[in-house]
C-alpha cells in the first residue's frame, strides 16, 4: 500500500481551529462528500479533499480506492503549496501578492521531482491556471500520481482542492486525460453545492 510520506508538520491547535472554523462556515465536506465518493467509484482511485490553512494545505477528507495497492493520505496533515497537484492548484489561483509571498520563501524539495525553482514553478502555475487542473508525478510523494482541481468558496476565493491520486504506474497518459475532465467537472459541482449550502 502506498501511504503519505513522512515529511511535514502536525497541525497546531490554532491551525486546527482555523480549519474547523472554515469548515463550519462553508460546509465544504458535506458539499464534497457525495461527489468525491462518485469520483472514487468512476476512477477506482483514492479521492481527496484539501483545505487552505494559512499558506499551507491540509487534507480534510478522503475516499479510499477499493484496490489492494492504493494511495492513502493522512487527514489533518499539512503540506506546502508548491509540492504536488493539490497544493499547486490552490497556489495558482491565490491572489498574486499572496502567491508571490509564498514563492519568495525557501521552498523545500520533498522528493527529487519537486519543482522549487522560481521560473519553472511560475511557468507551471501559469499553465495550471490556464487549464484549471494540475497533474503531478512524484512531486510530493515518490511513485505517486495525482490530478487536482481548485475549489472556490461562496466568496469566489480559492479555499481548497480535490484530487484523484494513486500509484504512478496507473496514471497513464490516457488515464490522466480522462481524470482531468472528471476532476475539473467534480470541482465545479462541489463549488456549486458549496455555494448552495452556505
Amino acid at each position: 500500500m502506498l501511504e503519505a510520506g513522512t515529511s511535514g508538520y502536525r497541525l497546531g491547535p490554532a491551525a486546527v481551529a482555523l480549519g474547523v472554523s472554515a469548515l463550519r462556515r462553508f460546509n465544504v465536506r458535506n458539499a464534497a462528500a457525495p461527489v468525491l465518493r462518485r469520483l472514487r467509484d468512476e476512477t477506482g482511485e483514492t479521492t481527496t479533499l484539501s483545505g487552505l490553512v494559512g499558506d499551507e494545505r491540509v487534507y480534510l477528507d478522503q475516499f479510499e480506492s477499493p484496490r489492494e495497492v492504493k494511495m492513502t493520505v493522512e487527514v489533518g496533515r499539512r503540506f506546502p503549496l508548491h509540492a504536488g497537484s493539490s497544493g499547486r492548484v490552490i497556489l495558482a489561483f491565490l491572489p498574486e501578492e499572496r502567491r508571490e509571498a509564498v514563492l519568495a520563501r525557501p521552498l523545500a524539495a520533498l522528493t527529487d521531482r519537486t519543482v522549487t525553482g522560481g521560473a519553472a514553478l511560475r511557468a507551471g502555475l501559469a499553465e495550471t491556471a490556464r487549464e484549471g487542473v494540475g497533474v503531478s508525478f512524484g512531486e510530493r510523494q515518490a511513485d505517486a500520481g495525482s490530478v487536482a482541481a481548485p475549489l472556490f468558496g461562496p466568496d469566489g476565493e480559492v479555499h481548497g482542492s480535490i484530487s484523484v491520486c494513486g500509484p504512478r504506474h496507473r496514471f497513464t497518459p490516457e488515464a490522466v486525460e480522462r481524470y482531468r475532465t472528471l476532476v475539473r467537472d467534480a470541482a465545479e459541482e462541489i463549488t456549486r453545492n458549496w455555494t448552495a449550502h452556505r
